[in-house]
């Protein structure tokens, strides 16, 4: 279980034992941040997952409120489907179709907040990097604070979702277990930069275009890396899809 689920699972516990009643507001999220010693964004991420299961809702500019329990309400996270298994190709296509929209709207979206969130992701990047060393989730958590960006629960879940499906995908992990080459590794350090940027710059029509460069170039990396003759690669299959760069959100 990752942290923001965990967090998410003690606040929906809170709920159901009635502590926090139907109507209450939640405590900001950086005493929840405080309380739980994590940081806000991961609080910020559990509170979504609870606003997709309709247990809270955020109202911007007030606060989190305790939704009344219903019939259909999610009182526990719900078990991860494996009837969805795309090629490692597939996702990286629909990501980047889908991030690269993502990345233009929440350029026109980010609050200072988000802009520290992204800054602090970068640096982590940066210094896990020079130690010679990258967690795991490094790479994820970056895209999800730029899908926070933009303010929308349903991109968030949206991009939550594509991760979902490449940790469930074997032929994802068997492709990308050799990317800890930190020559690639700096240089997709080097697009998320030019991502933050662009965002920073409220520039949509860069921060859609870095996107999906970004992604493009680990599409070329997990190229080199492919078993081409392989029953399950799909590589000619999903090709690009290019940006017309003089068309803007």
């Amino acid at each position: 279980m990752r942290l923001y689920q965990e967090i998410g699972q003690k606040l929906r516990d809170a709920i159901q034992q009635g502590v926090f009643k139907a109507g209450d507001k939640l405590p900001a999220e950086r005493d929840i941040a405080a309380q739980f010693s994590v940081s806000r964004s991961v609080v910020r991420e559990a509170l979504i997952l609870l606003e997709l299961e309709r247990c809270v809702e955020i109202r911007k500019g007030s606060g989190v409120y305790v939704l009344p329990a219903s019939p259909d309400a999610v009182s526990s996270p719900a078990p991860e489907s494996d009837s969805v298994n795309c090629g490692v190709f597939e996702l990286l296509q629909a990501r980047q179709l889908l991030e690269s929209e993502i990345a233009g709207f929440a350029a026109l979206q980010a609050t200072k907040n988000d802009i520290v969130e992204l800054r602090k992701a970068v640096e982590l990047e940066r210094v896990q990097l020079s130690s010679g060393t990258i967690a795991d989730d490094t790479d994820e958590h970056f895209h999800y604070l730029v899908a926070m960006a933009t303010q929308n629960a349903a991109l968030v879940a949206i991009v939550q979702e594509s991760w979902k499906l490449r940790h469930r995908s074997g032929m994802w992990q068997n492709h990308h277990h050799d990317t800890s080459d930190f020559s690639a590794r700096w240089a997709w350090f080097e697009d998320r930069l030019r991502i933050l940027q662009a965002i920073q710059h409220r520039d949509a029509a860069a921060a859609k275009q870095a996107m999906w460069q970004h992604i493009e170039n680990v599409k070329n990396k997990m190229l080199t890396l492919a078993d081409i003759s392989a029953a399950d690669f799909d590589g000619y299959l999903f090709t690009s899809t290019p940006l017309d760069n003089k068309k803007s959100l």
